[in-house]
């Protein structure tokens, strides 16, 4: 963590900023009177979670709020000049080359259609102030300067060509094109690995000090704020409640809601999680292998990826087995593999005994409803066109449940995970993440299932819902004694709520054994390498 805040010169003001949601939301002001400042070569980290008002100050300021929010009152000083007077002509040329944006998923911002070094060089395109340059020779520069391999070849893929950290960096050589002043960075690491997001840190931070822009960099996350924060600014429900120096914050909160946040913080856990060691084996699988073909381009070959290679698992009643390992380790591809959403190549997968792995999907359809997944993304897994009442019981029905008993059960289960009974007849995106998780979670729960495999099920919240649903996870598979998966990333749960855990890389497990074992003094360099990636380490230990 910066021990002191850099003494800059003033780039960005925020004045009494008010922005207006539209009528009969459940409140009036997305974000309301507040005020901050940021200073060259400072970064400003913004907490709080969904719906406090981040991302809606980061759109206020770029001029990119949608026709449904309006600014009701405030300034906003970009290098003295007011934002909020300016036409959307001045806001256009400001863009990009005083102040630029990453956003959170680079996927959805870059645009499928077009190569890489087209779209970068469209950013230099729409500034003619640059004058006449070698287009080519600066996207290859910013793509050496944010650590991509091979920049000559990368300028000319497509954004699905690469992995996610890649696509981050790509974001990051755009909003670099015209050096600007100011960088806001909307959760740009959330759902990245912690390996991949130490080295997206790093760069920002890299290139920060070289360029001695201000940052602006909005999260969720306390690991993220103690590595890179010079000061913090916390929001909850559009208001400003807090903010100071990022080594007070983080020591010593003054408001309830900070504190709050940073009590639901993930920390790693040196204590070995006591679960089940001698009740009856749900899930053994071994010598498990899978491979995908990938195509090749114009004059380049096929090739085959191993996603999952000799793999060994042992699931017992009441366990939580956890999987970690980084993007492209293999980790969810073994999750459907034990589903049987993929069939293996090689190896056995015994489930309550009986040898899966081969068994005619026919005669595996008994077994289905027995084995359930919580899926990391719960808006993209829920049916948009259908009540979550039609979502809870369609499968239960589909397999001979009766429909008033399937109504009944999913009532129940809503109520158990804590949602209103009116939510049976509501649809997915009327509620929010958490909610949406739990939905999932209750859909999981409608047959009765022996085993649960969650595949990154919290990555995507904030801290205070993702603790809210570790806990309700953890209950569930107390009280109903199921075998649990859990898939992740993240370090810090793995170490909290897992029995044991394997490390996996490049679709091989490296290491497994206790958390407290595995995290506390690992064997493997890999494990190491993870182990070192995490984002706060040594405030983590300190508090």
């Amino acid at each position: 963590m910066p021990t002191a805040s850099p003494s800059g010169a003033k780039l960005l003001t925020v004045e009494n900023l008010t922005v207006a949601l539209p009528a009969a939301m459940d409140r009036d002001f997305a974000v309301e009177a507040i005020s901050f400042e940021l200073a060259a070569a400072e970064t400003l980290c913004i907490v709080g979670e969904s719906g406090s008002g981040k991302s809606v100050t980061a759109n206020a300021i770029m001029g990119l709020l949608p026709d449904s929010l309006t600014i009701q009152s405030g300034r906003i000083r970009l290098d003295g000049e007011d934002l909020l007077d300016a036409s959307p002509a001045r806001l256009r040329d400001l863009r990009g080359r005083l102040v630029s944006i990453v956003f959170q998923d680079p996927l959805s911002a870059l645009n499928p259609l077009m190569t890489i070094g087209d779209q970068i060089a469209e950013v230099i395109d729409a500034h003619r102030r640059h004058g006449k340059i070698d287009k080519q020779a600066r996207v290859v520069e910013l793509l050496t300067e944010v650590g991509l391999p091979n920049p000559e070849l990368i300028q000319k893929q497509y954004p699905f060509r690469l992995s996610g950290g890649q696509r981050q960096r790509v974001m990051i050589a755009m909003a670099l094109a015209l050096e600007p002043s100011v960088l806001i960075a909307d959760e740009p690491t959330t759902a990245l690995d912690v390996t991949t997001q130490a080295q997206i840190l790093e760069l920002i931070r890299m290139i920060q000090q070289r360029k001695g822009m201000g940052v602006m960099f909005i999260t969720h996350d306390f690991g993220v704020v103690a590595e890179i924060a010079d000061r913090v600014i916390v929001m909850e429900k559009g208001h400003l409640v807090e903010q100071g120096k990022a080594r007070d914050v983080l020591q010593t909160p003054r408001h309830p809601y900070t504190q709050g946040l940073i009590a639901a913080v993930p920390r790693m856990s040196e204590a070995a999680v006591h679960g089940a060691s001698q009740t009856p084996v749900v899930l053994s699988a071994s010598g498990l292998k899978k491979t995908f073909r990938v195509a090749g381009g114009f004059m380049k070959p096929s090739r085959t990826v191993t996603a999952v290679d000799d793999v060994a698992i042992e699931v017992r009643k009441g366990q939580t087995v956890g999987i970690v390992g980084e993007s492209g380790s293999g980790k969810s591809t073994l999750g459907r593999v034990l589903m049987k959403i993929l069939d293996p190549e090689a190896g056995t997968i015994h489930f309550n005994g009986q040898d899966v792995a081969k068994m005619p999907e026919a005669e595996f359809r008994r077994h289905r409803p027995l084995i359930q997944m919580i899926f990391q993304d719960p808006f993209a897994s829920l049916n948009p066109r259908q009540t979550v009442g039609r979502i809870l019981t369609c499968g239960p029905m589909e397999h001979g449940l009766g429909r008033a008993e399937a109504k009944k059960r999913a009532e129940r289960l809503l109520a158990r995970v804590g949602l209103s009974p009116s939510a049976f007849e509501r649809y997915p995106h009327e509620f929010s993440g958490g909610q949406r998780q739990r939905v999932g979670i209750a859909r999981a729960l409608m047959f009765d299932p022996e085993l649960i495999i969650a595949d990154e099920a919290v990555s995507a919240l904030d801290v205070s819902v993702q603790a809210q649903i570790l806990d309700l996870l953890a209950e569930i598979k107390d009280e109903m004694k199921l075998a649990m998966i859990f898939i992740t990333h993240d370090l810090r749960i793995a170490s909290r709520i897992c029995d044991s855990v394997l490390v996996m890389q490049r679709g091989k497990t490296v290491e497994a054994g206790p958390p407290s074992e595995v995290f506390q003094t690992p064997k493997h360099d890999y494990t190491r390498q993870l182990v070192a990636a995490i984002p706060g380490g040594r405030w983590d230990r300190a508090a």
